[in-house]
């Protein structure tokens, strides 16, 4: 898959942007990032678009910044020329795809049945947007074509929201949805940027569904560890399982047998999709220690951070 399409599909949220004013571009791209979603497909059928394209990609080269509504040859000349990574178009026309193919620009036509994934297939592209999503059927589209069109993947947008959101992550086929609740015009045309940080935050919280899943105390030996867990069902009734390198006193508390991470013990937070919640924790600075990683079937499944916190380690599981 093409990079800036593994980059998009590793931040899982694609903000859809109607840009009016350009003077509003860099203080939106700053917001995005800010908000852990540092990406943007900014519609061309505004007059302020291109410009707009323009300043995001010179002033916050953090922000993976693309054009959408590319209807015409000339649109997408200009918009690759402003800073597009990305084209995206609303419908599949054969012929500006082969152009941007022949171009090397990287194109995500927009398609609603099998007419058009025949159309992807044969001018060789790899993912495709769906669109408008809901109104087209939605997820239940997606799969029903996408179990004849094997080699495809999907970028669903029109009325994803936070609600709907996971439902279409969780599929294997969609590498990230578009929306644009939390980017909202009217934000934008009035310069609340603090605003749109916090709805993306909050959108990206809905996508990963952080929370703590147990804490980890460390003991020198299975003795101490079980001495441990004793005193939480004598006091709390919490039911004990002795397991093969911890002792569990219910599901919320691990004793170890044993030394490990961390000075005192380690936290688990558990997250929806790892791989998108690595990505977003990198971003905000975290850092990982890859030699933790435990792989299953190609897939991380749980890794530490490098830092503790109050003498905990911590670490992230897939749910």
């Amino acid at each position: 898959m093409n990079d800036v399409l593994k980059k998009l599909s590793a931040i899982g949220i694609v903000p859809v942007v109607v840009i009016n004013d350009a003077d509003k571009a860099v203080p939106l791209a700053k917001a995005l990032v800010a908000g852990g979603i540092p990406c943007a497909e900014v519609t061309f059928r505004t007059a302020a678009a291109e410009e707009a394209i323009k300043r995001m990609a010179e002033a916050v080269p953090e922000l993976i910044v693309g054009a959408g509504t590319v209807l015409t040859k000339d649109q997408a000349d200009r918009a690759i020329a402003a800073g597009s990574q990305f084209l995206v178009s609303p419908g599949l026309d054969p012929e500006i795809v082969s152009y941007c193919n022949e171009k090397g620009y990287l194109i995500t036509p927009g398609t609603a049945n099998p007419s058009d994934l025949n159309h992807a297939v044969n001018l060789g592209l790899e993912v495709v947007k769906f669109f408008p999503a809901e109104a087209a059927g939605g997820l239940k589209m997606i799969k029903s074509m996408a179990a004849a069109y094997t080699g495809l993947k999907f970028m669903p947008t029109g009325g994803i929201n936070a609600a709907n959101l996971n439902s279409y992550l969780e599929y294997e086929k969609i590498i990230c949805c578009g929306g644009s609740w939390m980017v909202p015009g009217k934000l934008i045309d009035e310069g609340k940027f603090d605003e749109i940080v916090d709805l993306c935050k909050e959108a990206v919280s809905t996508m990963l569904g952080l929370e703590m899943v147990h804490v980890g105390i460390n003991t020198p030996d299975e003795a101490a560890a079980m001495a441990i867990a004793e005193r939480f069902n004598k006091l709390f009734n919490f039911p004990i399982k002795n397991g093969n390198s911890a002792v569990f006193a219910s599901s919320g508390i691990e004793v170890r047998k044993q030394m490990f991470l961390g000075k005192n013990g380690h936290i688990a937070i558990a997250t929806n999709y790892m791989d998108r919640a690595i990505n977003y924790i990198e971003a905000m600075g975290g850092e990982f220690d890859y030699d933790t990683a435990v792989v299953k079937n190609g897939k991380t499944t749980a890794i530490y951070l490098k830092e503790e916190f109050g003498g905990f380690a911590v670490h992230l599981v897939q749910k």
